[in-house]
């Protein structure tokens, strides 16, 4: 994301509205609990650039509803492939290759204050029947 003069934030900004098409903002804040003001400069940068768009909500359209664009699907896709790489080989190093297992351990990576709200937060968009294991 350098060659974009993108940093961390903006990999989890878009690892997160590309994983969760239509996502919130708000729940966007809730999970990476930071300042509406940094959120705003971070999504300016990813807007402007064609990665992410925001689109009025549905029902309410004062709700703004935030979409990877294909070029910022690609990147979020480009971005995780080495994660995913490095996790994989760990856990077939240590013999595990549940698909549940796997969830379950990125589950409880997550700070435990935060596991109710982060399960709310995604039911909304998938079972979450594999991370309560």
């Amino acid at each position: 994301m350098t060659e974009f003069g993108f940093g961390r934030a903006h990999h989890r900004v878009l690892h997160f509205v590309n994983r969760y098409p239509g996502m919130r903002v708000a729940d966007l804040l809730e999970i990476l609990k930071i300042t509406k003001q940094s959120l705003a400069r971070v999504l300016k940068q990813l807007v402007d650039q064609g990665i992410v768009e925001q689109r009025p909500g549905k029902s309410d359209r004062r709700e703004r509803r935030l979409f990877a664009t294909p070029e910022g699907e690609k990147l979020a896709a480009r971005l995780l492939e080495p994660q995913l790489l490095r996790i994989s080989k760990a856990l077939k190093s240590s013999g595990i290759e549940s698909e549940q297992v796997s969830s379950r351990f990125l589950y409880n990576m997550i700070n435990s204050n935060d596991h109710k709200t982060v399960l709310e937060l995604f039911s909304r968009s998938r079972s979450t029947r594999e991370l309560k294991g």
